[in-house]
This record gives structure tokens, C-alpha cells and sequence, in this order.
């Protein structure tokens, strides 16, 4: 089967579900709150097999010099396809005029960046912060 490309950030709750989940991505169990979240990134391109969601990309911007791919997932059921190049290359074109495009990536997932034109930067550290469950903020 052949797979279509979308540039858009309206998608149903149950259909970023069953996506996330079938990586085991944490985002997964939040569906309502990542459909929402969605809609606020600078881009968003998707892979549909006929009229399911097989992967997705999502890109925040600053508008004018760097984009961060937070996003890159496919359907194990159609890895090793192009679509996750395919959707790279949507975000690569679409940010041609920004200085930088980055990414992180797990370890196992470097050579396939590496494949697509990225450049591991070793100079830096990802870093996170979790904020307490409880809601309560520390001054």
C-alpha cells in the first residue's frame, strides 16, 4: 500500500493514542492533552496507510532561526518503509531558511539520523525537568 503526507495539527485523540502506544511513548497516555498540544507546534507533518495514522513529525520553531523536531514517530507495522525519512525531509524543507534544525535522539536511533543529514553534537547535554505531579511551585 502506498502512503499519503499531510501538513496538518487536527488529529483525534484515539488515533494519537493507538500511534504513541505502539512505540511505548509515554505521550501516548495523555491523547486528549497532546491533540491539544499539537496544535500549537510550528509544524506537523503525517504519514496515513489508507485512512490510519502511521506516522507523525512535529516541529517547534521560534519563527525566524531554530526549530526543534520534538517529534518523529512510525507504526512499527511500517518501519523500515521511507516514512520517517520522508516525514525528516517535510521538516527539513519547511525550516530551509532557519540556521539550525535540532533533534535528540536515543542512542539506537542516531545512525538513522545520521543517514538523513544530521550531525551528532557531542558539545552538548539534553537536559529535562520534570515538574511535581502535586501542582504545588517552590519559591
Amino acid at each position: 500500500m502506498t502512503f499519503s503526507y499531510s501538513d496538518t495539527k487536527e488529529f483525534s485523540p484515539e488515533e494519537l493514542e493507538e500511534l504513541f502506544l505502539s512505540v511505548q511513548w509515554e505521550s501516548g497516555r495523555h491523547p486528549e492533552r497532546l491533540a491539544k498540544a499539537l496544535l500549537r507546534y510550528g509544524s506537523v507533518f503525517s504519514a496515513w496507510e489508507g485512512g490510519k495514522l502511521a506516522g507523525l513529525a512535529a516541529a517547534m520553531d521560534d519563527g525566524a532561526m531554530t526549530a526543534y523536531v520534538h517529534y518523529l514517530l512510525v507504526h512499527p507495522r511500517c518501519q523500515g518503509r521511507g516514512i520517517g525519512s520522508r516525514l525528516l525531509d517535510l521538516c527539513k524543507k519547511h525550516y530551509a531558511g532557519y540556521l539550525c534544525v535540532v533533534l535528540t535522539s536515543y542512542r539506537e536511533g542516531v545512525p538513522f539520523y545520521e543517514r538523513n543529514g544530521f550531525i551528532p553534537d557531542r558539545t552538548q547535554e539534553a537536559m529535562r525537568f520534570t515538574p511535581p505531579s502535586s501542582g504545588e511551585t517552590t519559591l
